[in-house]
């Protein structure tokens, strides 16, 4: 069984629709996926009516973003309720918050390169969270780089003069919400170091006792020596470790499933959280 827990849509960041995004893991041979668009889950309905005509099981998710320390965290959770309250009212705030600081990167943008917010607003879906990636795209169509990674890699990145943080929930209490909600906490990519700084293993271990159930070892942005060190600070702290894909469409050069999860860990997943959110065909 091939499963793939990190995919995103243009519900968010991604450039497939939901339905193009269950299409595009059915033709890469997969039987499960995980919708996990960030700060929503708007493409959930969508997705699973396509996963149910392509003999897809479905995992509805969300990759919410959160901090630690003051550090970004970005915490997959599944098979949560999506109309959870308080969960909501978090990823909410989350979306003004980046919208807010996207709108100040593009002033910042707009003073060197032929971008504007419209322009920014352009690249993405009606209702969708604004995020960088947006901004990258406006980049690429103004002719200022050649693609989102460069865009990242130069005037995006963390250390930019043009980048600014935003304002985001402590991981512990996203990791306590999630759980309240029906639902299964795995932080997305915890040594992807490219990214920017990264949360300690003593932070890791923090949230391990708030709720924690899993890292997310096997992904494109970890080294085999980053893996290695997830697979046994997981063992050490009980925690599931799963693989995923991380695709974003043509946004990123991730391709869906080339990094799976183990069904055994699947099924402690569905067990953890609420069995009755997965769509299957």
């Amino acid at each position: 069984m091939r499963i793939d827990l990190h995919s995103h849509s243009n519900a968010s960041d991604g450039t497939d629709t939901p339905a193009g995004v269950m299409r595009a893991a059915a033709a890469a041979g997969l039987e499960v996926v995980a919708l996990t668009d960030h700060d929503t889950t708007a493409g959930i309905p969508e997705a699973s009516q396509a996963a149910r005509e392509l003999g897809l099981t479905l995992l509805p998710g969300a990759e919410i973003s959160c901090s630690r320390r003051r550090i970004g965290v970005h915490m997959l959770a599944y098979l949560h309720d999506p109309e959870n309250a308080a969960l909501l009212a978090e990823q909410e705030q989350t979306k003004v918050d980046r919208r807010t600081r996207a709108q100040r990167m593009v002033q910042k943008l707009s003073e060197d390169f032929d971008i504007s917010w419209d322009d920014v607003v352009r690249q993405c879906e009606p209702g969708a969270a604004v995020g960088r990636p947006h901004i990258a795209d406006a980049l690429v169509q103004a002719g200022a780089v050649a693609s989102r990674d460069e865009a990242f890699a130069t005037v995006l990145n963390g250390r930019s003069p043009y980048y600014l943080p935003y304002q985001a929930p402590e991981a512990g209490r996203i990791v306590e919400l999630v759980r309240a909600a029906g639902g299964v906490p795995v932080m997305a990519h915890p040594r992807a170091g490219k990214r920017g700084r990264l949360v300690s293993d003593e932070d890791i271990a923090g949230l391990a006792d708030l709720g924690l159930a899993g890292l997310e070892v096997d992904h494109r942005d970890h080294e085999e020596s980053d893996r290695e060190h997830l697979r046994g600070l997981a063992a050490e702290l009980g925690l599931l470790t799963t693989g995923s894909s991380d695709y974003h469409g043509t946004g990123k050069r991730n391709r869906i499933g080339e990094n799976t999860t183990a069904p055994e860990v699947l099924e402690k997943i569905i067990a953890l959280g609420t069995e009755a959110r997965v769509v299957r065909p």
